[in-house]
C-alpha cells in the first residue's frame, strides 16, 4: 500500500487551518463551532459536523492516553460512539489500541496476566501526536509515536482519517494506519486470548458504541447473531440500534485492505457495544525491528436500520471508494 501522496503533503496549508473550519454553510445548516479547545479537529460533510478527532487528549495514564474519534454522528446528528463510560472509562469512541505490546498496555485499564487474570499494573503506554501532514475538513493525516512508561518509543505510526459521503443517509469514515517497530528487538503484540482468556482477542481499530435503548442487533454475511461473527473473519459486520430518543442508527465495519480482510472480528453486544478488527487473536503478532504492518478499516455511519442485503451493498461501495 502506498502512502506517497497523503504523507508527502507539506504543512503550510495545514498550519493555516488551525484556527477553525472556514467551510461555507447552506441556509438552515448550522455553521461550524469555533469554541472547541486546542487538540480537537473537526470533520465535516454537507455542512454538518460528523466527527471530532481528539488528537491531544487530556487523559489519566491509567487510560493509556491516545487520540480518538468522539463524538461520531450520523448525517442527521445521532451519536454512534461513547467515550469514558462508567463501566469502561478507558474506552474512547474509535481509536487504535493494543492490550499488550511487548508487555506495555496501550488499551487502558487492567492488563490480563496469564494464570492470574486482569490486574492493575504500572505498564500503561501513551500515543503521542508528532506532526500534521495534512489537515482539512474531510482528511486528517499525521504521525504518532507509541511510548512505553519510560517514554521510550516502541512504534512509529502514520495515520490517515478520511470521511466521504456514501448516499443521502450514510457516510464513511476511513482509518488507515501503518505501525512500524522503532526498536532494535522484536515486538510482540498479544491479546488476552493469546494469554488464555478465551474469546478476548481484542485490539486494533476499536469502536465503542453508544448507550442504547432496547436490543441492538448484529448483522454479518453469516447471520444476525454475535456468535456468527465474533472471532471469525468476515467481509463486514454491522450493528444497529436506537438512541435514547428512539432514533435508529447503524454502524457498519469493513476492510479496505487484503491483510485486514483476514483478521478476525471482536464483537460485543452484551453489557456494551464494541467492535474491532484484530490483527492478532490467539497467537502473538511479532514485528521485527523496522518491520511495519498496515491496516485500513472503514466504518459506514448510517441513519436508520438496514437489512443484511443493504449492509453488504454499502460495504462494497465504501470499500471501492476508500
Amino acid at each position: 500500500m502506498s502512502y506517497a501522496q497523503p504523507w508527502g503533503q507539506t504543512l503550510g496549508l495545514v498550519e493555516a487551518q488551525r484556527g477553525g473550519d472556514t467551510t461555507m454553510h447552506a441556509p438552515g445548516v448550522p455553521p461550524a463551532r469555533t469554541d472547541r479547545p486546542r487538540g480537537v479537529a473537526v470533520l465535516r460533510l454537507r455542512g454538518h459536523d460528523v466527527a471530532e478527532y481528539v488528537w491531544e487528549p487530556d487523559l489519566p495514564l491509567s487510560a493509556s492516553p491516545r487520540p480518538f474519534l468522539h463524538p461520531v454522528r450520523t448525517l442527521a446528528g445521532v451519536t454512534v460512539t461513547d467515550a469514558a463510560p462508567d463501566s469502561h472509562p478507558h474506552q474512547f469512541g474509535i481509536s487504535v489500541a493494543a492490550p499488550d505490546l511487548d508487555g506495555c498496555n496501550f488499551w487502558g485499564g487492567r492488563t490480563f496476566v496469564a494464570g492470574h487474570g486482569p490486574a492493575w499494573l504500572d505498564n500503561h503506554g501513551t500515543q503521542r501526536h508528532q506532526r500534521w501532514l495534512r489537515r482539512t475538513n474531510t482528511e486528517l493525516h499525521h504521525t504518532l509515536e507509541w511510548a512505553d512508561p519510560r517514554q521510550a518509543t516502541l512504534l512509529r505510526e502514520q495515520r490517515s482519517i478520511t470521511c466521504r459521503p456514501v448516499d443521502e443517509t450514510a457516510w464513511s469514515l476511513s482509518v488507515r494506519t501503518r505501525l512500524t517497530n522503532a526498536t532494535d528487538r522484536p515486538l510482540p503484540w498479544r491479546t488476552p486470548a493469546a494469554l488464555g482468556r478465551v474469546g478476548a482477542g481484542y485490539g486494533g481499530v476499536f469502536w465503542r458504541g453508544p448507550a442504547f435503548d432496547g436490543a441492538a442487533q448484529v448483522l454479518s454475511p453469516d447471520g444476525a447473531d454475535v456468535q456468527r461473527v465474533h472471532a471469525q473473519a468476515a467481509d463486514w459486520v454491522a450493528v444497529t440500534g436506537h438512541d435514547r430518543d428512539g432514533r435508529p442508527w447503524t454502524t457498519l465495519f469493513t476492510h479496505a485492505d487484503e491483510a485486514g480482510g483476514r483478521d478476525r472480528w471482536f464483537v460485543r453486544a452484551r453489557d456494551y457495544l464494541g467492535v474491532c478488527s484484530s490483527p492478532a487473536w490467539d497467537e502473538p503478532l511479532v514485528l521485527a525491528p523496522g518491520e511495519s504492518i498496515d491496516r485500513h478499516v472503514v466504518t459506514v455511519v448510517i441513519d436508520g436500520v438496514v437489512t443484511a442485503a443493504t449492509a453488504a451493498e454499502l460495504a462494497g461501495t465504501a470499500r471501492s471508494a476508500a
